[in-house]
Order: structure tokens, then sequence, then C-alpha cells
């Protein structure tokens, strides 16, 4: 495996980084807990180090997964990586999307940082995690209810009390960044990253780029659109959130194929998945640190850590962005 510092700290993460949205079941139909941590635990012994989480994961349901995947690992030797900021249990801020929880209830799910708020969020996130304290702590959204400084105020205080090591952001622009760094340093900011979604090479790469802070890339793989496995006519479980994502109607599949059918050859030469040729595709891409790639069982794990090994010439980058650019 190979390890990258995040920004100009000494938070040394796995480029590959298990990402436990999928785990919690939540959005993603259901899930198998003992297959989510026997998916955590391979990854580790494959070198993945890092794990990334959310509270809003399941409500509870990745954390705590989490939290017993790892109660076996030396704490020095794996990096949490958490968040804050969406809570489906308290009606403040602003309401973000109506959902089921993976009993079937409605919930509606809010977007709020408030002070008092994220000092709670994180004992909870301790608690389930098991540890005493978070590597990563990041904002999930931004909340335009409470001001940028009052959050990361409440992180800073995090930081100083030991209970969180460094402060990161998630789906942050560049102008949000740059207001939260007047209060609190940021090594990090996680973004959708994919072949398919290159939004954030427009301004957040630079930003990124010029001011040492590390892109955390999600969703790497489109969900599993650029795995190659899944065709038109796919048929998705019940509560699966892809079912009604636009990378992921007819039309888009089979573009995405086509697109897969002209770079499996590469693959094919390294004795590589589509997906491991994707991952580190991603890896090799200027300004993106770490991939975050989730894994539903043992076997998606270790293929996902074993993607780090796939070696690419610039020759093959090169043919691999020009049929980037027509995506």
């Amino acid at each position: 495996m190979e390890y990258r510092n995040l920004g100009n700290s000494s938070l040394s993460l796995s480029a590959i980084t298990f990402g436990a949205w999928a785990a919690g079941g939540w959005m993603w139909g259901k899930t198998d807990r003992n297959d989510a941590i026997e998916a955590i635990r391979s990854s580790y012994n494959e070198g993945v180090t890092s794990i990334d989480t959310a509270p809003i994961y399941g409500q509870g349901d990745s954390e705590s997964i989490v939290g017993e995947a790892i109660k076996d690992f030396p704490r020095d030797k794996i990096q949490l990586l958490t968040k804050f900021g969406m809570r489906w249990d308290l009606a403040k801020g602003t309401l973000a999307f109506k959902s089921k929880n993976n009993q079937g209830e409605d919930i509606d799910i809010y977007k709020y940082a408030g002070k008092e708020s994220i000092i709670k969020e994180c004992e909870d996130s301790l608690k389930r995690l098991g540890t005493d304290y978070i590597d990563l702590y990041q904002i999930h959204w931004p909340d335009i209810t409470t001001p940028i400084h009052e959050t990361m105020e409440a992180v800073d205080a995090l930081i100083k009390q030991g209970k969180v090591r460094y402060a990161g952001v998630c789906n942050y622009n560049a102008v949000q960044m740059a207001e939260a760094e007047q209060t609190i340093q940021l090594v990090s900011n996680q973004v959708p990253f994919s072949m398919v979604n290159r939004g954030i090479e427009v301004e957040t790469v630079p930003y990124c780029i010029a001011n040492h802070k590390s892109i955390l890339a999600y969703s790497p793989i489109e969900r599993g659109l650029l795995s190659g496995k899944i065709t038109p006519g796919y048929k998705f479980a019940k509560g699966d959130h892809r079912a009604a994502n636009k990378y992921f109607t007819e039309e888009s599949i089979i573009k995405t194929n086509a697109f897969l059918a002209k770079i499996k050859p590469i693959a094919d030469s390294k004795d590589a998945t589509l997906a491991q040729l994707v991952i580190k595709w991603t890896l090799q891409r200027p300004g993106i640190t770490i991939a975050l790639v989730g894994a539903r069982n043992k076997e998606q794990a270790v293929q996902n850590a074993r993607a780090i090994h796939v070696s690419l010439t610039q020759d093959e980058i090169d043919f691999i962005n020009r049929l980037v650019l027509q995506l």
C-alpha cells in the first residue's frame, strides 16, 4: 500500500481508504453486518489503514460496524475519519431531504452544524467507534444556517481537548474553504470525483493544490457504474439510491460501458479489473490525494486494495485521459 500525508500535516492515510457508507446499509438497499466487518478487516490486512464513515450512514450503524471491526487493531496503526453536520434526530438547520432508515421508517435529514450539535455528535461518534479520538473530523455538507466560524470554532475546541486530531471539510467550494481557514487550519476537502464527474477540477482542485490541501475523492468508481458490472435494465434493491441517480439512466450506462470497453484492454494487460484500473487512474490525477472506495464484502475489499499495485505508463494515462474528455 501507498501512504500519503494530508496537506502539510503529519496525518498519513492509506492512498486507498475504506469508504463505509454502504457498510451502514442506508440508501444502499441493505447491508450484512458480518460481511461489512469482514470487508474492513480484510482491507486492513491489505494495508488499508484508513476508514471513512459518518453518523448519518445508517444513523449510527456504519460507525458502530467500524468500531466493532477495528476493536482488536492497534489504535495507532489505523486512522478513523468521520463527519458531523447531518442530523436525523434533530429538526434544526436546513431540511436536506426526506428518507427512510434501515427499518423502513420515515426520517428527515437536516444539515446543521451549530456548536452544541457538533459537541454532541463528536461524543456519540467516539462511543460508537469505541475510541477516545478521531483522526480527521469533517463537516459533511455546508450548513447555510450557521456561520462557518462558529462551526470551525467548535472543531478547534475539540482539537484542543484531544478528541480530534485534524479538521477537514466535505463538499466545500474554494470560497467556503478560505472562510473556514480564517478560524482553523484545514488539511483536506472530501469531494465527489470520478471519470464521469470531474466538476471539482474547475475550481476546487486548483485551490487545494495552491493552498496545500488534500483532496479525498469519494465515489471514484461512481457508485459501481465504472466497474463495468452495471448493464442496461439493471435491477437495484429496494431503497438503493442509485435507481434514481442520473448516472444510472439507461443512456448513461450505455455510454459509460462503451467507454469502459475501450479501456478494458489496458486492465486486461495488467491482469486487473476495470475498477482497479479506475482507482489507480484516480490516484494519479493531479490534486487527488486519497481515493475513498467502498466494499460490501471481503472479495470487493481485497480487490479494491490491490488496485494500488496496478502500474500505468504515461502513454496509457494519456490514452485514458483523451477518452475521459469525451464522456
